[in-house]
């Protein structure tokens, strides 16, 4: 796998297992459970041509009474409920993850990759979010929890390892994907693309978001003693928040972190939420982080 070496990063930063928690946590960080698939649509059935009946007007209601309840209140059905996924992008030669929500799918695999090739949002796009992911890309095949598809091979190694690390971790947040195949090639998955994540991985919130107090800061981490620090800076650039925690896994392992702050602004302006480690050499912050955000206004 000559990529690795290209990327330039240092797999021994990191181990070979990035689910959160670096112990069998789910796969998928703090995101929420993975799409499901809605009920199946009723079959349609053969019917014989209704006989033609002359028009009628039809009469009025009596005044003063009140409607009766509407078709689809009546049947009871409502509309499936917004699907969210979770798309992998590069930022500065790393993957960095976002989301989206959009309206309920079965086909949640075509789904994933559409939004990957589209690319970021303005807010994600300002930060240094690209995707290496061309138009067109589909799943070809799901079986045995493997998908296969091809991924084209243009480009520098770099680039080419970066591009099937993206798809590689957007797939696998499915349950029904645990491997990905790559143009014929053996079945591989996240953890064989472990030095592409950087030490702190930010799962939320994503930029662009609108976040109110107590914000959840959430994501996965490698750090000295597992110590992740938070903290939320204004539209002026002044600290409004701090705080810390400690990821599931200690040094030398990745694992899951939560950490909750708030804060008190008298208007809802822009501001960013850094995420951090703490150097245990002169206790600057290293390994930052950065997430565009929109504060709501506290009282």
């Amino acid at each position: 796998m000559t990529g690795r070496g290209a990327v330039g990063l240092g797999a021994s930063a990191l181990v070979a297992s990035l689910l959160l928690g670096g112990c069998g946590t789910p796969r998928s960080g703090d995101l929420g459970p993975a799409p499901t698939a809605p009920p199946p649509s009723v079959a349609l059935t053969d019917r014989p041509e209704p006989t033609a009946t002359r028009a009628v007007a039809p009469t009025p209601p009596p005044a003063n009474r009140p409607p009766g309840p509407s078709t689809a209140a009546s049947t009871g059905t409502r509309r499936p409920d917004p699907v969210t996924i979770e798309l992998w992008y590069v930022r500065a030669g790393l993957l960095v993850p976002t989301r989206r929500t959009r309206p309920a799918t079965v086909a949640t695999s075509r789904l994933a990759l559409t939004e990957l090739a589209a690319g970021p949002s303005p807010a994600e796009a300002a930060t240094g979010m690209i995707t290496l992911l061309p138009t067109g890309v589909e799943v070809t095949r799901i079986a045995d929890g493997v998908a296969t598809l091809r991924v084209p091979s243009v480009g520098e190694p770099a680039t080419r390892w970066l591009r099937e690390a993206q798809v590689v971790w957007t797939l696998t947040q499915f349950p029904s994907v645990r491997q990905v195949r790559l143009d014929d090639a053996a079945p591989v998955d996240r953890a064989d693309y472990a030095d592409l994540l950087s030490p702190i991985v930010v799962t939320g919130p994503i930029p662009g978001e609108r976040v109110s107090a107590p914000l959840v800061v959430t994501g996965t981490a490698t750090v000295f003693e597992a110590t992740v620090s938070v903290r939320v800076l204004d539209a002026a650039g002044r600290e409004v928040a701090a705080g810390f925690g400690t990821a599931s896994c200690g040094s030398g392992c990745r694992g899951g972190y939560r950490v909750a702050v708030g804060w008190r602004t008298v208007r809802e302006q822009k501001g960013t939420v850094e995420v951090y480690e703490v150097s245990a050499e002169n206790g600057t912050r290293i390994n930052t982080m950065a997430v565009p955000v929109v504060l709501a206004a506290r009282d």
